[in-house]
């Protein structure tokens, strides 16, 4: 048996005109309004077109295969995405050809919810069905939000960015953690909002403070519920209550994509700016070394049953195998 490691991920333009394809290929079946798309992609053109997200997988597979040719297992390293290029159904099709029969799949998400675990799974399914050649035996490592190689690192990362606070104002310093806000249809049928409220406690008791936990970039219609609060909102609100510092952490995040840079580097910023606030923005995680032997290690354990499966606080490693009805597909709007 020829064994691989499959990262699986979002996907991103890499120049100007792949933008509305992205985004096409991104909202297909969904209810978005045109104009919500492109108002998303100027964010991209913000950037002259180029999303950060596939130089960050780059990089991270890149220092996932220096750990592995150290340290082992001995396994090849491969990529695909589910909306832009490398496709997953090419990426299948290379694997194919190179004799693979069983791959562990990182998802680039750490927490369990339709589109950050499921659907990625359908993607495999459907990706499959579509290169018609050997079958691969895909199997999905478990989700993260409660490993110490990422929560260690986060908390690391907070405690640094805290001390660009004035020391005279750092205890006073409002701690935000951001997620990608979800449909209330969709965050109902996962376990996606309790396991990130357990990663923001972890990392807030790791630094000993209060902390909130906040939603950034809906993308539905606005009749559509969706998670709140929004930070831009939460932000006008703790600035009318007289607070100085806002110290973001995005926690629903492993690498600092669009998301990151355009909805809280520049969104958020710009908001706090305007209404006298200090911003402070936590780097995510990407390559921390912790964070790359952790995906080493979510190997093992699935390779080998006698690895022990780490995790902090009470409510242990999450599932190797999703029940069939965890993270059930949402009801669209007009079905």
């Amino acid at each position: 048996m020829s064994e691989a490691i499959l990262l699986v991920s979002f996907g991103g333009p890499d120049q100007h005109d792949d933008v509305i394809p992205f985004l096409e290929n991104v909202l297909r079946g969904k209810n978005v309004p045109r104009e919500r798309m492109l108002e998303v992609a100027e964010h991209y053109y913000h950037f002259d077109g180029r999303s950060p997200i596939n130089d960050q997988n780059r990089d991270l597979i890149a220092a996932l295969q220096a750990l592995l040719e150290r340290d082992g297992p001995a396994l090849p390293v491969y990529w695909g995405n589910r909306n832009w290029h490398p496709l997953l159904a090419d990426t299948l099709r290379r694997m194919q050809e190179d004799g693979v029969t069983r791959a562990y799949c990182f998802v680039t998400s750490a927490y369990s919810s339709y589109s950050g675990c499921r659907q990625y799974r359908e993607n495999l399914i459907q990706a499959q069905a579509e290169t018609g050649g050997p079958e691969i035996e895909f199997l999905k490592l478990r989700v993260f939000y409660n490993h110490p190689g990422f929560i260690e690192p986060m908390i690391d990362l907070t405690r640094v960015a805290l001390e660009d606070v004035p020391a005279d104002r750092r205890e006073k310093a409002r701690l935000l953690f951001t997620a990608h806000s979800i449909p209330l249809s969709m965050a109902s049928g996962s376990k996606y909002v309790a396991q990130l409220e357990e990663a923001c406690r972890l990392v807030a008791a790791g630094l000993q403070r209060p902390y909130e936990l906040v939603y950034q970039s809906r993308s539905g219609p606005p009749g559509q519920p969706w998670l709140e609060p929004d930070i831009l909102a939460r932000i006008e609100e703790l600035a009318a209550s007289g607070v100085q510092d806002v110290v973001c952490v995005p926690i629903g995040f492993i690498s600092d994509h669009m998301e990151v840079l355009y909805d809280l580097d520049t969104e958020a910023r710009s908001k706090c700016e305007s209404l006298g606030v200090h911003f402070v923005r936590v780097p995510t995680v990407g390559t921390d070394p912790r964070f790359v032997a952790m995906i080493r290690e979510l190997v093992e354990e699935r390779r080998n049953p006698d690895v022990p499966k780490r995790a902090l606080g009470d409510r242990g490693p999450s599932h190797d195998v999703c029940p069939l009805d965890c993270c059930p597909a949402p009801v669209r709007p007009g079905r």
